[in-house]
């Protein structure tokens, strides 16, 4: 029996169910957690009875992505304090050049990845549904890139997948926008209530299982290495540089955030970061959403 920090995974039928299993934290990925998903990815896929990988969240979240609170590692990385400009650069440009690798394990994969987003998919999250090969949403699903708030980066997935008039409307505000909108530009497979997600996914998880195995192999490989072929793989080399400049380019805005943050906690951090956009135009957290809670 494999163990993994923070991840259920369970065989059933054919189907690897990955399951992000950090619900107090809104399956926030530390380090360790993030190396593990990539192990059980790869498990999966050595498993000859394994035909399809589900990727999922317990509780309210997807992922809320990368965990800013993940102890003192998380912190030291982005907290420039005490370190110099050349040091607070590699850390960055080690980390953000490693996305591209990460995406190009998943579309390596003889076995697809279907992402059933069963609630907050913030940040590292909305990255990894993104870069699945399937992605089915629950109508309770919430997709933003909130950290581009904090002087942050995009992803070019949203763009390669969405065309660039969506990318910048949701990348350039850090805005939430909900699953209706996820499936109207494109970045969603399909719509489902939210207690039939699993179903949902299990069942095309099962159609694909049908079709022999170096049939899905082969396809998922003509349209995941075509994709980086094409020119995907070139634009993420060229993101984690961009994305390393970007994360570095550090404000007196910024500093503000982390002392805010050093002395009051994440949630005061969250709120001066994110106050002043709201309410937002979609989610619990816009004037609807807000409305449809207190009734």
């Amino acid at each position: 029996n494999m163990s993994y920090e923070g991840l259920l995974y369970e065989v059933n039928d054919e189907i690897a169910t990955v399951t992000l299993n950090r619900p107090e934290a809104m399956n926030a990925l530390t380090p360790k957690m993030e190396a593990d998903l990539h192990r059980a990815f790869d498990d999966a896929d050595a498993d000859k009875d394994v035909r399809v990988i589900i990727m999922t969240g317990t509780g309210a979240a997807f992922s809320a992505g990368y965990d800013q609170g993940a102890g003192e590692s998380g912190r030291k990385k982005t907290d420039p304090t005490g370190l110099s400009i050349a040091d607070y650069l590699e850390a960055w440009q080690r980390g953000d050049a490693k996305n591209v690798e990460k995406w190009s394990h998943m579309w390596k994969l003889g076995k697809p990845i279907i992402a059933a987003v069963n609630g907050w998919a913030m940040g590292g999250g909305f990255w990894y549904q993104l870069a699945a090969d399937i992605t089915i949403a629950s109508d309770k699903a919430v997709f933003a890139q909130p950290e581009v708030r904090h002087v942050s980066n995009t992803t070019y997935l949203f763009t390669a997948l969405c065309g660039w008039k969506n990318a910048n409307r949701w990348a350039l505000t850090g805005d939430h926008f909900d699953a209706e909108e996820a499936y109207r530009i494109g970045m969603i497979n399909e719509l489902v209530p939210h207690d039939e997600l699993m179903d949902k996914a299990r069942a095309l998880a099962a159609r694909i299982a049908l079709v022999p195995e170096p049939a899905v192999r082969l396809n998922k490989a003509i349209a995941m290495q075509g994709i980086q072929a094409a020119g995907v793989n070139a634009a993420l080399i060229l993101e984690g540089t961009l994305g390393a400049i970007a994360h570095s380019s550090h404000t007196d805005y910024r500093e503000e955030l982390f002392e805010k943050q050093r002395t009051e906690g994440v949630r005061a951090y969250l709120q001066m970061r994110d106050g002043p956009f709201q309410p937002e135009p979609m989610g619990p957290r816009s004037e609807k959403g807000r409305a449809a809670k207190k009734s």
